[in-house]
């Protein structure tokens, strides 16, 4: 079972993220000593002020480059593999050293996908980094490049930071980077760019996404915004600002909690003036009566005069740094939903009618009569993508489809706000492919009107061939299909998580009581 560490009031926890250009010369693969000085002094200096840290630390690749003299990264992956084991080493030593002049003790957690896909892993996980918090030790997290391949990675550390965030319950993830903060235009090219400081709504976000990777990493800026609305839907504040100045990161921390208490004392305030308006009526009534019967029994011998207006005396407020900073939603995902939806790759897709959507909505689990279709292949006690879809009433109206290769895509209410769409999923996220050498089957769903779109990740209990024969059946069919039913349910509630609805937001979505199309028949 998973440990959820106690915090003292105003304790903090902080997870920054760096990439291979923060650490290590793109051109020369000498470290950034200066760099890393000032991050280890951050970290140390939030550590004093009784913050936990976490610090997610690309480079082992770019390590292994000067250590072994070569100009590029290579092409082939057992050679970029061997570099990193051979740079993983040496970069640790090198923050063994910068830590151990001030004393702070650090450790190494080396990840892939697969160490978190099963829960008891991921909980082992879990229970280490709080351990490891409860130390005051200063975890260094990298993806274990030696061993992952591509069906393994989370595709860049910018995805792994974010995941990590949600493990340690954070409460920042400080994406660095080489520029200040997000734009909504090219800065480089366009000198009336304008910084965006807050983002609440990621859907919205109207911003310049240009800048690619370094020559040595793998992220960009678009991996950045990934990472930033799976962290924000773990209820993790995230902030994207310039590597080169990392003792900006307290500077930042300071004013976003200031932001935060401001918003906390509104919210109050406003609750008090509700509570109390009737109060204040009747005093301000009494008040009134008063104060005319005072000015019918005695003159006034004064002249009237402008009372002049107070001016509030300025405030000496401390210039914060450029920043983004993605605001979180009010529920976060956490705990095992956060594991189905961000640990467990999916393996396949199960498209459900909406009344099934419905029945899940109210906690009901997911029955076979409510699947209209399967794609790809699982096992059972795998992650799948639940894609809901219009059932279509009979064959005649269904789409015939002739081409070898035929390709569904799936849309959502809010388009790219969920945090499914990052490069560890198929090559081409939001599409469904099938493949066949002879004339593909009526599609027995709505294609266009309105599109299909997925709403979540379920662990299921029947395999992609089993699934196949019992959709749009009653579970007490079951048995006769299959010769055996180890479950009434594809997938039991504890097992699905949803995206958000509203917005970016991922939250359980809530559509009312009705389950009245779960358990039709077509």
């Amino acid at each position: 079972m998973a440990v959820h560490f106690k915090k003292t009031p105003g304790q903090l926890t902080v997870v920054i993220k760096l990439g291979t250009s923060s650490i290590v010369d793109e051109k020369t693969h000498q470290p950034l000593l200066s760099i890393l000085s000032v991050i280890v002094e951050t970290c140390v200096k939030l550590h004093q002020d009784g913050h936990r840290v976490v610090l997610v630390s690309s480079g082992a690749i770019g390590v292994g480059l000067r250590r072994m003299d070569l100009d590029k990264r290579p092409k082939h992956l057992p050679q970029i593999q061997a570099l990193a084991a051979i740079g993983q080493c040496r970069l640790m030593s090198l923050w063994d050293q910068l830590f151990g002049h001030v004393g702070q003790p650090i450790a190494q957690i080396l990840l892939t996908r697969n160490d978190i896909a099963d829960r008891t892993q991921y909980q082992n996980a879990q229970n280490t980094f709080f351990e490891l918090l409860d130390m005051h030790v200063i975890p260094i997290v990298n993806e274990n490049d030696t061993l992952a391949v591509t069906e393994i990675k989370f595709g860049d550390n910018d995805t792994l930071s974010a995941i990590t965030a949600g493990m340690v319950q954070a409460d920042y993830l400080f994406l660095m980077t080489d520029v200040d903060c997000l734009y909504d235009m090219n800065p480089r090219t366009n000198p009336e760019a304008k910084a965006i400081e807050v983002v609440e709504d990621i859907a919205e976000l109207q911003a310049d996404v240009s800048s690619a990777g370094s020559a040595l990493g793998t992220g960009g800026m678009s991996t950045k915004i990934i990472a930033a609305r799976l962290a924000t839907s773990a209820g993790v504040t995230t902030v994207i600002t310039r590597s080169s100045k990392p003792g900006n990161i307290a500077a930042i921390i300071r004013y976003a909690e200031s932001q935060k208490a401001a918003r906390t004392s509104s919210r109050n305030s406003i609750a008090n003036f509700q509570d109390d308006s009737a109060a204040l009526s009747s005093q301000t009534a009494a008040l009134n009566l008063h104060a005319a019967n005072h000015a019918l029994a005695t003159p006034s011998t004064s002249t009237p005069q402008d009372t002049p207006a107070r001016i509030p005396s300025p405030q000496v407020v401390e210039r914060v740094p450029l920043h983004t900073r993605f605001l979180p939603i009010a529920h976060p995902i956490r705990d095992r939903w956060f594991w189905i939806l961000h640990g467990l790759a999916p393996h396949g897709t199960i498209f459900i009618d909406h009344g099934a959507w419905h029945a899940l909505s109210d906690k009901a689990g997911l029955l076979p009569v409510g699947i209209v279709d399967v794609d790809g292949s699982f096992a059972q006690q795998e992650a799948v993508r639940l894609v809901v879809v219009k059932r279509l009433p009979t064959t005649s109206s269904r789409h015939q489809l002739t081409s070898s290769v035929t390709t569904i895509p799936i849309t959502s209410p809010t388009p790219l706000r969920n945090p499914q769409h990052h490069p560890t999923h198929s090559p081409h996220p939001g599409l469904v492919h099938t493949h066949s050498s002879q004339t593909i089957p009526p599609v027995a769903y709505e294609l266009h009107n309105p599109a299909p779109f997925e709403i979540g990740r379920a662990v299921v209990n029947y395999s992609a061939g089993e699934i196949r024969r019992i959709k749009g059946l009653h579970s007490t069919q079951i048995h006769e299909a299959l010769g055996y039913a180890d479950s009434e349910y594809v997938a039991l509630r504890e097992n699905v998580a949803f995206f958000g609805v509203e917005k970016s937001r991922p939250s359980t979505p809530n559509f009312g009581k009705s389950t009245s199309e779960y358990g039709e028949t077509h």
